[in-house]
């Protein structure tokens, strides 16, 4: 089947619980694969800062751990949210481990790279903390490189959540 939004996925929750994005319908999405290990693993305290600062307002953050790059999230999904808990206070929706890219990527991040793709035009993508944001209506706005800082996608996010 075709998917045309991003309500049509679900996932599972760092806890292993069923997590359908059907109930964030209406919301402000930004959704990006994490890793505990990698340069860019201190940008875990900015998007908790976005998640605080917007959360009333409609955002929601969504991380998906992934080991493809440089192996730097090599840990349980247990050891992962324990991790973000005691080093960056994450308090944002954390989901179980997944793979993002080639034939076994998780289905969401399928449709998200086939959405929104990276530069030159590349699907696929390149490492940890790439971002995704996604409309009220659930299509998907832009994409952002592992390097964008959290902080510069504010202006964007007051932009979607205005809409």
């Amino acid at each position: 089947m075709a998917h045309s939004s991003i309500y049509d996925f679900e996932a599972l929750s760092i806890e292993g619980k069923p997590a359908h994005l059907s109930t964030q319908k209406g919301k402000v999405l930004l959704i990006v694969n994490t890793a505990s290990a990698c340069g860019f693993t201190p940008q875990f305290a900015g998007l908790e800062q976005l998640w605080k600062d917007y959360r009333e307002r409609g955002l929601v953050i969504v991380g998906f751990p992934s080991n493809e790059f440089g192996a730097q999230d090599p840990g349980s999904n247990e050891d992962i949210a324990s991790f973000c808990q005691l080093n960056y206070g994450v308090s944002f929706p954390m989901m179980a481990k997944v793979q993002v890219n080639g034939a076994k990527a998780h289905p969401l991040w399928q449709f998200l790279t086939s959405e929104a793709r990276g530069l030159l035009g590349s699907q696929a993508v390149k490492w940890n903390f790439t971002k995704f944001l996604v409309g009220r209506d659930g299509t998907v706005l832009k994409r952002y490189a592992p390097n964008d800082a959290p902080e510069s996608l504010r202006k964007d996010i007051e932009a979607a959540l205005a809409a």
